[in-house]
């Protein structure tokens, strides 16, 4: 078990660097001082995620540290950045990774939905902002290309080309990154979606030969399973590529036993990594049910494995984990949070068993 802050001094000598460019991009500071002051907020003062793990990579069905040890990472979404950059600032970074002790934040890039095709220069920027902040603060990135409507990830294939092209060769270097290259693949089949990935993860590849890649499944990567289908049409056609992980999205409210059933199936075959949930609906909206969200953060927990919750922001539903005003007001607190805001963060803040 660690205590995760990063030092002081990491955290001080990134400042420097983002303080210009980036703070018009993504609301942080002005200054150099300001970002500094920020980061050093919560008083960091122990081991981060990326320094005890360093870099990832897939070993069996599992994912390991560079020890060749498995663990599991558990954190936030954000929502999408063309609405709630403002949520993800220095203060709101701080608190995520030393108050929560977050591992990991996954970085919602919408490709439609006034997101990356109305400025990709724009968003993909605003990307590397927020790799360089969450690096300053050990924590691991996940560079989501989000794309929900439409469906089908070969209608964005070569904005994806550019955008991950673009992030991987700037960000090679870096071992707290992980690619998702799809987030919710719908409407179309699994073979459609296997081709994307085939085609994409070399994309990758090709710039920087060590970061774990994240794969949608069919459904709204739900293995399947919303279309009548469930684990086997992956288990029995993977991807033809190396490093990758498949994943999975539920919203307890709406996916009972029949998805947590396929989950567990598939993640004793293939390697699995939960890269949205809500404790809601499938909408992130209405009632909670933690009850069955702990069934499967506990089954998660048995088989190791990874996962972000939706999402970081102060969006007017209940999915979100702030209540509304917080990101304008610039203080995240407990007593910021809806009632699924401190269930999360209750079950982020269990000692990592790393």
């Amino acid at each position: 078990m660690v205590s995760r802050r990063t030092p002081f001094v990491v955290a001080l000598a990134t400042a420097a660097l983002l303080a210009t460019g980036a703070a018009l991009a993504t609301g942080l500071p002005t200054t150099a001082a300001d970002t500094a002051e920020s980061a050093g907020a919560l008083e960091p003062d122990a081991a981060t995620p990326v320094e005890v793990n360093g870099q990832l990579s897939v070993c069996g069905v599992r994912l390991c540290n560079e020890h060749g040890t498995q663990i599991q990472l558990r954190g936030m979404s954000t929502h999408g950045t063309q609405w709630y950059s403002q949520c993800v600032t220095g203060a709101s970074l701080d608190t995520l990774a030393y108050d929560w002790n977050a591992d990991v934040m996954r970085i919602s890039t919408y490709v439609q939905e006034d997101g990356y095709e109305t400025d990709p220069a724009r968003f993909t920027a605003l990307v590397n902002d927020y790799i360089d902040m969450l690096t300053a603060r050990g924590l691991y990135a996940i560079v989501d290309w989000h794309m929900l409507d439409p469906g089908d990830p070969n209608f964005n294939l070569e904005r994806a080309r550019t955008f991950f092209t673009a992030i991987a060769e700037r960000n090679n270097g870096n071992n707290n990154i992980i690619y998702e290259v799809a987030n919710e693949p719908n409407g179309v089949s699994w073979q459609t979606i296997k081709s994307y990935h085939e085609q994409i993860v070399p994309v990758i590849r090709a710039q920087d030969s060590d970061a774990v890649v994240l794969l949608g499944t069919r459904a709204w990567s739900s293995l399947g399973v919303s279309d009548g289908s469930d684990e086997s049409e992956v288990v029995n056609d993977p991807v033809d590529a190396s490093n990758v992980m498949y994943t999975f999205h539920f919203y307890a409210a709406s996916h009972g036993q029949e998805y947590l059933d396929a989950l567990s199936r598939a993640a004793d075959r293939i390697p699995m990594f939960i890269t949205e949930f809500g404790t809601q609906d499938y909408a992130g909206e209405g009632a909670n049910d933690f009850a069955m969200s702990q069934r499967y953060l506990d089954l998660a927990a048995s088989k190791q494995i990874s996962w972000v919750n939706w999402n970081f922001s102060d969006d007017h539903r209940s999915g979100a984990v702030f209540t509304e005003g917080t990101c304008a007001g610039g203080s995240f607190g407990t007593d910021r949070l809806k009632e699924a805001g401190a269930w999360i963060r209750d079950r982020i803040r269990t000692p990592d068993a790393f």
